[in-house]
């Protein structure tokens, strides 16, 4: 049966490019270590590693089971760090992995309030455009707990939160408010030209699914890489926007509809494992603060 230590040699074997250079970075004799990359391949089933002149490449087998040693070597530090972490929550460290928006609306009380409560612990913050990138980022274990929509068919704990709900934004001498009650149908701005998100953010999806199933496509005005800039350039009056309602800033002048239909998404916390004590510290305070649907809703100007 494959070793920890046997993926860390393939591991540092292709970080380092060469057999050499990882033989004196684990300072292991480089037979000892081809030796043992020998009997990984033998428990694998076949090479995982070309010998080339000058450097090494992954075999196709190699590209595939790479991500998965990266995943067991990342499983083993967090138990041993789990298992450094005292049992008042004073000390370690928490990684949590989320989507942009996440970052920007949810987030920021839980960790104010994790902050006050836990001083003594570190929190990294991993940040991925697109909910596909956090999913895959959790399945090669970068992450203690991963905060976004709720993935298909995961086969670890997962933690529903609550609801996120979408507004649009328009500008508030945008025409549509002297005629708006409040909400209003996606289908009716379909001639509007509308500021959109970079191709590579999640939300850019979304917002092209909606307008699908809205019968239309959305022409567009001008994309924007920052998630936190497109509700600003549609209270600019560049065009419409959708974006989640937890995101607006504090003070924002431009005017908030509901789409009707309703257009939601169920948000979650889940991760790989069982999560340790301070993992799960972590996610039953998230789910007191989101748990429901007003936690993630700013009021809608009518």
């Amino acid at each position: 049966m494959a070793t920890l230590r046997q993926f860390e040699y393939l591991v540092t074997v292709v970080d380092t490019g060469s057999f050499t250079r990882a033989a004196e970075s684990l300072h292991v004799t480089q037979p000892a270590l081809s030796h043992q990359i020998r009997a990984l391949e033998r428990d694998v089933g076949g090479p995982l590693l070309e010998r080339l002149p000058r450097s090494i490449r992954l075999t196709p087998l190699g590209r595939s089971v790479l991500p998965h040693a990266r995943a067991a070597l990342a499983d083993a530090e967090r138990l041993h760090s789990a298992a450094r972490r005292t049992a008042g929550l004073e000390g370690g460290e928490l990684e949590v992995a989320t989507v942009y928006s996440i970052s920007l609306g949810v987030l920021p009380p839980v960790l104010r309030n994790w902050r006050e409560r836990h001083p003594g612990v570190r929190v990294r913050l991993r940040e991925y455009p697109h909910a596909d990138a956090l999913q895959a980022a959790m399945s090669a274990g970068q992450a203690d707990l991963a905060v976004g929509p709720t993935p298909p068919d995961w086969e670890g704990p997962v933690r529903e939160l609550g609801t996120e709900e979408f507004v649009v934004v328009v500008s508030a001498d945008d025409p549509l408010a002297r005629e708006t009650t409040g909400s209003v149908a996606l289908d009716s701005l379909a001639d509007r030209a509308w500021v959109h998100y970079a191709p590579g953010n999640g939300l850019a999806s979304l917002f092209e699914q909606v307008c699908a199933q809205a019968g239309f496509q959305a022409r567009v005005a001008i994309r924007a890489e920052q998630t936190a800039a497109v509700p600003l350039l549609a209270a600019a009056g560049l065009g419409p926007a959708l974006v989640p309602a937890n995101i607006i800033p504090s003070g924002f002048d431009g005017l908030l509809l509901r789409p009707d239909p309703p257009i939601r998404r169920v948000l979650s916390a889940y991760s790989r494992i069982r999560p340790d004590p301070l993992t799960a510290a972590f996610a039953d305070l998230l789910s007191r603060q989101v748990r429901t649907d007003a936690a993630l809703i700013r009021p809608v100007r009518s």
